[in-house]
């Protein structure tokens, strides 16, 4: 399972999960979003309804890609089950850190003892693991779901960018409360 907010998807999410895929010898990968996500509790636009349906779309043309989502947080518990998880560098030095455990560095290291296989994909200029790390081309490192909402677009998968393009949602905050007010209005 690959946890984010995907917020929007970009080439670098499927590559990461490309390369888990084949690396790991998966049948299944699972990109799972948490209702709300921690660290990121704030993200409200677009709405979860709203990238749920692109992230869809994005599975249903690629016969191995299934998307959950989940009320957990922390990644221990999104994790629960699974049999590999799949984050990017920054994320698994995110959660070494003691905050996320309210300072409890127990807590935080049977959490992490806990996770099923780790499959990171690097991200200057945090360190891997070399037996958890991905081979992923150099280009992924640098991709982020920010940069595609506020400097490249060009970086979203094409379904995120049809529904920016479309509504807004991620490079246009007016446009998108404009369609959302429109589109939600009863």
């Amino acid at each position: 399972m690959f946890p984010g907010s995907f917020n929007p998807p970009t080439t670098a999410h499927v590559a990461i999960s490309n390369a888990a895929r084949a690396q790991h010898r998966l049948d299944v990968l699972v990109w799972s979003v948490s209702r709300v996500a921690l660290a990121k509790e704030d993200v409200q636009r677009p709405l979860l309804d709203d990238r749920l349906t692109v992230l869809r779309e994005v599975a249903s043309s690629i016969d191995w890609l299934e998307v959950a989502v989940t009320d957990a947080q922390l990644l221990a518990d999104v994790a629960a089950g699974f049999d590999v998880i799949v984050m990017g560098a920054d994320k698994w030095h995110q959660i070494h850190d003691p905050v996320f455990y309210d300072g409890d560095t127990a807590r935080r290291d049977a959490a992490i003892s806990s996770l099923p296989t780790p499959a990171i994909a690097p991200r200057p200029p945090h360190d891997v693991p070399v037996s958890m790390r991905l081979a992923v081309p150099a280009w992924v490192g640098s991709v982020s779901s920010t940069m595609a909402r506020s400097v490249d677009p060009a970086v979203m998968v094409p379904e995120a960018a049809r529904f920016d393009a479309q509504t807004g949602a991620w490079t246009d905050p007016a446009r998108y409360e404009r369609w959302r007010t429109t589109r939600y209005a009863t």
